[in-house]
């Protein structure tokens, strides 16, 4: 059990450094426009532009996971993390600096694949979706990390775009501070195995056995390499077009695809990347907004663990469907609060009252998010997919899930410029009453199942 849980926590370091990548530029992102003279339009992408490499990297990792192991592809994504924390800070022009988050991208994108792929293939069933969604912990302290390194570098410099160490802008130690837990990563990687799953499928079955022993009750050993032997025996060498029958995507990964797509498509990213934007936009000064990112993700952090106590015991989809509705609900608070505040120019004017409520509204939907949407996609995602196409199907799911968050992030400077947050808020609010639906009508409970009986 405890060396399963190690196992699971070393794989999870991938997922503390997807959220630690993707959260670290929100305290810097009017920093970085003022020191590369960049246009609003090219601030915007150079944030979402890692959302492209997170697509690529998602796209490609299960294949490649499939063919070299999982084991050689984390620590690929290590490296690619440690290149993109140092060069983020060392790029001396908008365009250097959207290369290295495009290879920060990468890595995330992997990350979200083999983390939870490799956590699938080595805990037992009885204890799998809490595992799983130790995946989504390590994103969100990821991120709340993030938030609370780039309060205090600001605070001490007084501003992300004044010197800090050395006389270096405060904005390039935010992105330098990854390189630790990268570096953490990489060294982890070395002490763990790889996954017996794999081993089976490339006839390494001593070795497979050998760490099924470890993570197994002996009693059930000898059942569970006999029953991933006849699954792999059935099976091809993983390719994309296993995904496909009569030339159409399988329903069950069209089903992945939807969730990640609806994950996003709900917003959540947007208080993240744009959080110290999006609170100076309702009123509250640079200090209060990076402030109010520490507590969101806080939130976030302890909605997950609330998560990670109940995805075993009540299932993924009763989790994904009461989010929703919250969802719903507070998102649709948030919307009429901004239209309610929303001056003659377009400028939003919130009352005390108002701002309160608004804080309420926008922490229990995250709280909404991070107890059902935030950790359960991951889960099932890692679980619902058969060991044939498991690889190609979850990183085709995946990738569709960064291309999904590239959109939102692309699209909200967009909407708030030209419409407002009331206008962004409302889109979200319809996603999030139409992900309540899908999950009704479409998504299938895998609590309790093992790997080897998904359909």
């Amino acid at each position: 059990m405890l060396y399963t849980v190690f196992l699971s926590s070393v794989a999870a370091i991938g997922g503390f450094l997807f959220g630690y990548d993707s959260a670290v530029i929100n305290g810097a992102v009017a920093a970085l426009q003022g020191a590369f003279h960049s246009s609003a339009t090219a601030s915007g992408f150079s944030v979402a532009s890692m959302l492209l490499g997170c697509a690529v990297g998602a796209f490609f990792a299960g294949n490649l996971a499939d063919r070299l192991g999982r084991k050689p592809v984390m620590l690929l994504t290590a490296v690619l993390f440690l290149v993109s924390a140092l060069g983020s800070g060392l790029a001396a022009g908008v365009w250097e600096f959207i290369v290295y988050r495009l290879i920060g991208g990468l890595a995330v994108g992997a990350a979200s694949v083999i983390a939870p792929t490799y956590i699938s293939e080595i805990a037992p069933e009885k204890i799998r979706g809490r595992l799983a969604s130790l995946q989504q912990l390590a994103i969100v302290i990821g991120i709340l990390s993030a938030f609370l390194v780039n309060y205090v570098i600001a605070g001490a410099a007084g501003g992300s775009s004044m010197p800090f160490l050395l006389g270096l802008a405060a904005w390039k130690w935010m992105f330098w501070s990854e390189a630790v837990p990268s570096l953490l990563f990489l060294g982890f990687i070395l002490l763990i195995p790889e996954s017996p799953r794999y081993l089976m499928v490339a006839k390494r079955e001593p070795e497979a056995r050998k760490i099924l022993a470890r993570l197994l009750a002996p009693d059930v050993l000898d059942s569970t390499i006999t029953q991933i032997r006849e699954s792999v025996m059935q099976e091809r060498k993983p390719r994309y077009r296993d995904i496909f029958v009569g030339g159409r995507i399988l329903p069950v990964v069209w089903v992945g695809i939807s969730l990640s797509v609806f994950q996003q498509f709900v917003g959540i990213n947007v208080v993240f990347y744009y959080g110290s934007v999006l609170w100076q936009t309702a009123g509250f000064g640079e200090s209060k907004a990076l402030l109010i990112n520490v507590l969101s993700g806080t939130v976030n952090i302890v909605s997950t663990l609330v998560a990670i106590s109940l995805v075993d015991r009540i299932g993924r989809k009763p989790l994904l469907l009461a989010g929703s509705a919250g969802m719903a609900i507070t998102l649709g608070m948030l919307t009429v609060l901004f239209t309610l505040s929303k001056g003659a120019d377009g400028v939003i004017a919130m009352s005390s009252t108002q701002a309160v409520l608004a804080l309420v509204a926008a922490h229990l939907y995250i709280f909404c998010f991070g107890v059902s949407w935030g950790p359960v996609v991951w889960v099932l995602l890692g679980e619902m997919f058969n060991n044939r196409i498991r690889g190609a199907a979850i990183s085709t799911a995946a990738s569709a899930q960064w291309v999904a968050n590239f959109a939102i992030t692309m699209t909200f400077p967009i909407i708030l410029t030209a419409f407002g947050l009331f206008a962004a808020y409302g889109l979200y609010t319809l996603f999030a009453v139409l992900s309540f639906f899908f999950v009704a009508m479409f998504v299938k409970e895998t609590k309790g199942k093992r790997l080897e009986e998904m359909e």
